[in-house]
């Protein structure tokens, strides 16, 4: 480690502290003027950093320490409810699977959130019962709103964050923005120096072939990113506005993977070092168009949005094995591409009537393109291999969507249907190996009955399908060792859920009782070819999954403290004749967030969440239990330092143990999380009033649930 990092450390960490100093002077300021004049009074409510609405939990970003946090990813994954891969490369929803995101209104994937900075965004919402305005994909959305200024205004923060994990990572950034009457754009950059590690292992047998084996995977990875964007917007009136946006994250990866593994083939044993050099080169861009128009003639509210979004991979890989001590030999030398296009633009009506009744109807059209090229060469075999696979979907969709209000019951109903277009081939075919054409119907339904002014009941329907993101359906592969490798599935097809719930809301607390089947769920599993004696792991689709879901949410606040609990109770259980069924019994999860506003504007927030064992029919997974803790101090009022503590006690091993294919497995994962981190950050300009007056809107006026 460089000299200098520690030092930046260690001045920052200096800074946070003489603030103490800093603010007791001003204390003492204030308070010998105060005795000779008397000013202006002016009385402020705190916003709470979380609300809930029959079970949608809004966080307030910009208002909280959650805004110092890094970057996007790491930010949902403190939230409630909210589940982040150790690969970071997956979202879900706790009994929820994959949650659809979108930023203002544009649908967007995970790439998007690691090139949108935590400082551009003003709140993040988990909707667990989305309209029919909302793609069908997922039983549940993250709705992220970014932040828009309604003053004339210059600002301008620079932030540092050092964060201490098994190695040293930085997070260097600038956000700003500017608005002046009508216009208004924003800029950001970022440039991260970070060195995540990440191990695992698995343990297998293959009953039927005799063959045992386990391998241990360690790697320590030294990647550069850039994040980087701009947007403008511009209201033309009070009805009427355009907005332009771009994103990119540019990232580069070398990672050497260091392997060792066991493998016994009847009564053939080997132990293996593997060693693999790779170099991987990850960029995204994003753009989106949106125009909203009031047409008047009608008394309608137009929103027309276009974006496109393009992925691109690059992954060479050069393996060396040593079998039984012996010495290393080069193995393979693999160069994997692969490229994604998608392009999408929808159109969204509303129009209110005099009666409460709101009706909404709109269409969508998306087309997505992808290319995997794998070019692998084997040194034993000295032969070369080339596949080169192009994948094509379709998307065209039209919903509507009524709701409105009869006396005490708000109601809410709507239909979409969905026509997908699916097709994947590879070069050297004649005919496609993908063929698909499918259409589809998802209805919804909400009904909302207000027993008082505190108290009310809703029922939901809802049909939704969730479908494999297009990198799982590429025929990208992972080397782990001679006998092992990690691989996509282009024959991965969607799943279809259906769910039924009840909540009960009183005052901000909530619980909701709902259940749930799911046909074609996407679980792991093993695949074994005895002719080449190599498994692979991949998705694929499982026969059906269903479950029950108990959730309270419980918020409360006392004086300087407030407190956000989530506890949840799931029955579920997941089948398929391949698979071998061990147990399904409950489980729990659970969540807290605590925030306690202390004197001379401290903020001390302790949060922590766990899950008891899990067991779902076929998979049975480890307990876990997380506590962070973060100290904020504003001063100087430009000023502003976070010292974090992440998973405190170092609960980093998570655990899973399936029979599959005959193949029964114990895999262990352990996750680099815990973590010491000071962010500091400076922000500059000015707001003045602007001659230009905004309509007041309600933020939930794009959204009937």
């Amino acid at each position: 480690m460089n000299l200098y990092l520690p030092l930046k450390f260690l001045i920052a960490l200096l800074l946070f502290f003489l603030s103490l100093t800093a603010n007791a002077q001003n204390e003492k300021s204030k308070d010998s003027i105060s005795n000779q004049q008397l000013k202006e009074v002016v009385i402020t409510q705190n916003k709470k950093t979380f609300t809930n609405s029959n079970g949608n939990i809004k966080v307030d970003v910009a208002n909280s320490v959650y805004n110092s946090i890094p970057n996007t990813v790491d930010l949902l994954a403190k939230l409630p409810t909210v589940q982040v891969s150790s690969d970071k490369e997956n979202i879900t929803i706790i009994g929820r699977g994959n949650p659809l995101i979108y930023i203002d209104n544009q649908k967007v994937g995970i790439n998007d959130l690691n090139a949108l900075v935590p400082a551009d965004i003003k709140t993040i919402e988990i909707i667990q019962n989305p309209s029919s305005k909302y793609e069908a994909e997922g039983r549940s959305v993250i709705l992220i709103t970014r932040k828009f200024s309604k003053k004339d205004s210059f600002r301008t923060d620079i932030s540092e964050v050092a964060s201490f994990k098994k190695n040293y990572n930085n997070y260097l950034g600038f956000n700003s923005s500017f608005k002046k009457y009508k216009l208004e754009w924003k800029a950001n950059f970022d440039y991260n120096r970070l060195n995540p590690w990440e191990s695992h292992s698995i343990d297998y047998e293959i009953r039927n072939a005799d063959i045992k084996s386990k391998y241990d995977v360690t790697a320590t990875t030294k990647r550069k990113q850039y994040v980087f964007g701009a947007g403008l917007f511009y209201k033309i009136n009070d009805d009427d506005y355009f907005s332009f946006n771009f994103s990119s994250r540019l990232r580069t990866d070398t990672f050497p993977i260091n392997t060792f593994t066991y493998n016994k083939n009847q009564n053939v044993e080997n132990n293996v070092l593997t060693w693999s050099d790779n170099s991987s080169k990850k960029d995204f861009i994003n753009s989106f168009l949106n125009y909203s128009k009031k047409i008047k003639t009608i008394d309608t509210q137009l929103f027309a949005g276009f974006q496109y979004s393009n992925f691109q991979q690059n992954l060479e890989t050069m393996v060396k094995n040593n079998y039984n001590e012996t010495e290393f030999d080069l193995a393979q030398n693999r160069n994997q591409k692969f490229n994604v296009d998608v392009f999408s633009g929808r159109i969204d009506l509303e129009k209110k009537f005099k009666n409460e009744i709101n009706l909404e109807y709109g269409g969508l059209y998306s087309a997505a393109k992808s290319k995997s090229d794998t070019d692998i060469f084997d040194f034993e075999k000295n032969e070369n291999a080339a596949l080169n696979y192009d994948f094509k979907e379709a998307n065209l969709a039209a919903y509507t969507q009524l709701s409105g209000k009869i006396k005490k019951i708000s109601f809410s109903g709507g239909l979409r249907v969905e026509n997908t277009n699916v097709s994947g081939k590879y070069k050297t075919d004649s005919t496609p190996l993908i063929d698909k054409n499918y259409t589809n119907l998802f209805p919804k339904l909400q009904i909302s009955m207000e027993i008082d002014s505190t108290k009310s009941i809703n029922l939901n329907y809802a049909k939704s399908i969730s479908r494999p993101n297009y990198s799982s359906l590429s025929n990208i592969a992972t080397y782990i060792n001679p006998y092992f490798i990690y691989a996509g599935n282009i024959n991965l097809g969607p799943s279809f859920v259906n769910e039924i719930s009840s909540t009960f809301q009183y005052n901000d607390k909530s619980v909701k009782l709902s259940y749930y089947q799911v046909k074609n769920p996407v679980y792991n599993s093993f695949l074994y070819d005895k002719a080449k004696n190599i498994m692979t792991f991949k998705d694929i689709n499982f026969d059906k999954e269903t479950g029950f879901n108990l959730d309270f949410e419980l918020p409360f606040t006392y004086k300087f403290w407030t407190t956000t609990n989530s506890i949840l109770f799931f029955l579920e259980k997941v089948e398929d004749p391949s698979a071998e069924f061990l147990d399904s019994k409950p489980y729990l999860y659970y969540y807290s967030n605590n925030e306690f506003k202390l004197p001379k504007d401290y903020t001390f927030v302790l949060s922590f969440w766990g899950l008891t064992k899990q067991k779902k029919g076929v998979f049975e997974r480890s307990p876990r239990f997380v506590v962070d803790m973060a100290l904020s101090k504003t001063f100087f009022k430009k000023w502003n330092c976070t010292l974090s503590c992440n998973n405190v006690f170092k609960n980093v091993t998570e655990t899973e143990e399936f029979t599959i294919n005959d193949t029964s497995s114990k895999a262990r994962y352990v996750v680099d999380a815990h973590e010491i981190s000071i962010s500091v950050k400076y922000s500059f300009g000015k707001i003045k009033n602007t001659e230009f007056k905004e309509k007041s809107v309600d933020e939930n006026s794009d959204r009937i649930r």
